[in-house]
């Protein structure tokens, strides 16, 4: 979800800045160079590293552009504040503000930076058929692998036929689908897509929510090869640390 707003003080909370040389392909799917990265404000991502903003971070390094990391202490509710739910009314993280545009819910804000950012290099260019791809295993991540997992894990009782996310072993179907045989869900090609549809793996793989298949298992692999998400990585740890966080 993208709204606009006027400008607004950002909520109290640990702020810490990053930059990062943004990265454009040239040639093979592996290398990159270096280009500046250019923007007028600096972007705030309202984190919390035991939320899903925590794979937001790695969407800001894979894109390369200056951001800030606005702690929201969610143990104590601060995510329910009013100034918080002026952002977002449902009271959750991520929450992405980019000057006078404010964007919701994880798939977005990857698509939303990609568009913006990186288009023609993370993001498909809008007349490239690889575009259909792109969106369609960007959205599979939060329609159909979130909830079918959580439907599996939690017994829930419902029709496949009339829940979104069919049923377990068709997703498994699905996913195995779109990583078997190839580098990325583009063939050799990386893109924001992996890092929605991928993150969203990987947590559930860590979390032994999945059980991974070889051509999965092999994916979330190289994916964690990427320097991109492991400097991510390290800073959702660094945050842990300093606040004093278990887990």
């Amino acid at each position: 979800m993208v709204t606009t707003r006027a400008p607004r003080k950002v909520p109290e909370g640990l702020s810490v800045a990053f930059s990062s040389t943004r990265a454009v392909r040239r040639g093979g799917a592996n290398e990159v160079t270096p280009v500046v990265a250019c923007s007028a404000m600096t972007i705030t991502l309202h984190h919390h590293p035991f939320s899903r903003a925590a794979n937001v971070v790695w969407m800001l390094e894979e894109i390369g552009v200056p951001y800030e990391l606005n702690f929201v202490d969610i143990m104590a509710g601060a995510h329910k504040a009013p100034e918080m739910l002026a952002l977002n009314p449902m009271g959750k993280l991520p929450i992405l503000v980019d000057g006078d545009a404010v964007v919701t819910e994880s798939a977005a804000i990857g698509l939303y930076l990609a568009d913006r950012y990186s288009l023609g290099n993370l993001a498909p260019a809008h007349d490239d058929p690889l575009r259909g791809t792109y969106l369609r295993w960007s959205f599979f991540a939060p329609s159909v692998i979130e909830p079918g997992s959580m439907a599996k894990g939690a017994g829930w009782a419902f029709k496949p036929g009339q829940a979104g996310w069919g049923t377990y072993e068709s997703m498994l179907a699905a996913i195995d689908s779109a990583v078997a045989g190839k580098q990325f869900l583009l063939g050799d090609r990386f893109s924001m897509a992996d890092v929605i549809f991928g993150g969203t793996l990987r947590y559930m793989l860590q979390f032994k929510m999945l059980e991974p298949s070889k051509p999965v298992g092999d994916y979330a692999a190289r994916l964690g090869e990427r320097p991109a998400l492991q400097r991510a990585t390290a800073r959702n740890e660094a945050i842990r640390k300093e606040k004093g966080l278990g887990g």
